[in-house]
């Protein structure tokens, strides 16, 4: 079944027409619709194929953002919000055609308070960018899900990353956010108290709600003062089940660890290839460890002698920064250096997230079914909160080696959700899970299709994501 048959959006040419003539006169320049720029504001990441929108709008403003949702619901067009494009499930496609927000130049820091541990963004601010700007202050913002992200991006859709086993993701690190509605009203979910007992949490409602409820134009972030000490190193382990099971026990020997990630063989090839890492070709857990210097080096010291019981070692850790640069670096890039496998190939890049006493049985009947199907799809995960991600190297361009890629897509999904996972631990549902959604949640698509209904009732914000065709 295409994509697009998953849950159709209908054009609605005559209230299109009408939309652009509008915002054409409103924004002048900052309004395009040429096709190139067009086509860069929908979904390429991936082999989901490009649904362009019919027009993009550079707002720099929420009270602009009002201007444009009103003018879309009054003749009922699609519009879709557009941090960087980063997204991988189909997420900025415009499967019934509308208008492309583009959130790019909102991208003013408001407020920073140290004293309380939070600042106040627009939603598009990198996250590297709000890391720059907090240097000085002794703080960071610890999420961090390997590209550059917008933060208006990553919490429409709940990002983690390589941090969350420590800081946790989008949902625990965003206090309150403004997000304009679909009827052009703006909602203000919370203050910035660090907690609150009054009424609904908005702010979680939104937080992962993928543009399909409302467009995000600020956010308040909850802040961590940078370790005293850090350290981390990579250490090789003979088989995958030897890695997980050190990643359970340092989880349930409660160290600390900041991060934990988990590469298979297959991964720790390209990344010798591309990244130049001198490491054994086997698999590799990738540990960080935040605190003091006497602490980090207990921690790294500790996690040395767990990997040693399951036959893992050495651990090679180091607290010089520009080595630790270097492993991180080379993590990151774990996509473009998983390209090289295949030259010529792109990736159908996936994702789940089981229990973590269920992660070295997910992962190696994963490896398993790799082999079976003949792909080359090398592994990568978040280990200590059991999160991995493969990615499906194919020709785009074969039919055959699509089906196979969502036939493996398929069993990989129903077996975390069957090890009571499920099936995206922080890509997002978008377009190209949507048809796992039920299968995890049952009545609960419901309840969504409910809540959308009543915040969307002409279904404008991101139509086509998240909920499955009803009946």
């Amino acid at each position: 079944m295409a994509l697009s048959d998953l849950n159709p959006v209908e054009r609605n040419e005559e209230g299109i027409a009408a939309v652009l003539g509008i915002l054409k006169q409103q924004f002048g320049e900052r309004f395009q619709t040429g096709e190139a720029i067009r086509s860069q504001h929908a979904h390429t990441t991936t082999y989901i194929p490009t649904q362009a929108p019919d027009g993009v709008v550079f707002a720099e403003t929420t009270p602009e953002v009002q201007e444009i949702v009103r003018a879309c619901a009054a003749h009922r067009v699609p519009v879709i919000a557009f941090g960087v494009g980063s997204s991988l499930e189909g997420h900025t496609n415009a499967p019934g055609g509308g208008i492309s927000i583009d959130t790019s130049r909102m991208n003013r820091i408001l407020s920073v308070n140290p004293q309380d541990l939070d600042c106040t963004v627009e939603p598009g601010v990198t996250r590297e960018d709000l890391n720059r700007h907090l240097r000085d202050t002794g703080l960071f913002f610890p999420i961090d899900p390997g590209a550059n992200a917008s933060l208006g991006g990553m919490a429409a859709t709940r990002a983690s990353g390589t941090n969350a086993v420590r800081y946790g993701t989008m949902r625990e690190n965003v206090l309150s956010l403004t997000a304009v509605m679909a009827d052009g009203e703006v909602l203000t979910t919370g203050k910035r108290a660090k907690k609150s007992s009054a009424g609904y949490d908005l702010t979680r409602l939104l937080v992962g709600s993928e543009g399909t409820l409302g467009i995000i134009t600020s956010l308040t972030l909850r802040l961590q003062g940078i370790p005293q000490a850090i350290s981390g190193g990579v250490c090789p382990f003979p088989t995958l089940e030897a890695a997980c099971n050190t990643v359970i026990a340092t989880i349930q020997m409660g160290i600390p660890v900041a991060r934990i990630e988990l590469v298979n063989a297959l991964q720790m090839r390209a990344m010798k290839n591309y990244s130049k890492l001198d490491y054994p070709e086997s698999p590799c857990l990738f540990v960080e460890f935040h605190g003091s210097d006497a602490g980090v080096a207990e921690q790294a010291e500790t996690f040395g002698m767990i990997a040693e019981e399951q036959g893992g070692g050495p651990f090679l850790w180091t607290s010089v920064a520009e080595e630790r640069t270097k492993l991180w670096k080379a993590r990151h890039d774990a996509y473009w250096s998983s390209l090289t496998l295949r030259p010529g190939a792109k990736g159908l890049s996936t994702d789940v997230c089981v229990p973590i006493s269920r992660l070295a049985e997910c992962v190696t009947e994963t490896e398993a079914d790799i082999a079976e199907m003949g792909l080359i799809a090398p592994i990568v995960g978040h280990a200590g909160d059991g999160n991995f991600h493969v990615l499906v190297l194919m020709d785009v361009d074969n039919p055959q080696e699509i089906a196979l890629a969502e036939k493996f897509v398929a069993r990989l999904n129903m077996r975390a959700i069957a090890m009571e996972g499920t099936c995206t631990g922080e890509h997002g549902i978008g377009q190209g899970k949507v048809g796992f959604l039920r299968h995890e949640l049952g009545h609960g698509v419901d309840v969504m299709r409910t809540i959308k209904q009543a915040l969307d009732p002409l279904n404008i914000m991101n139509p086509g994501k998240i909920l499955p065709r009803a009946g």
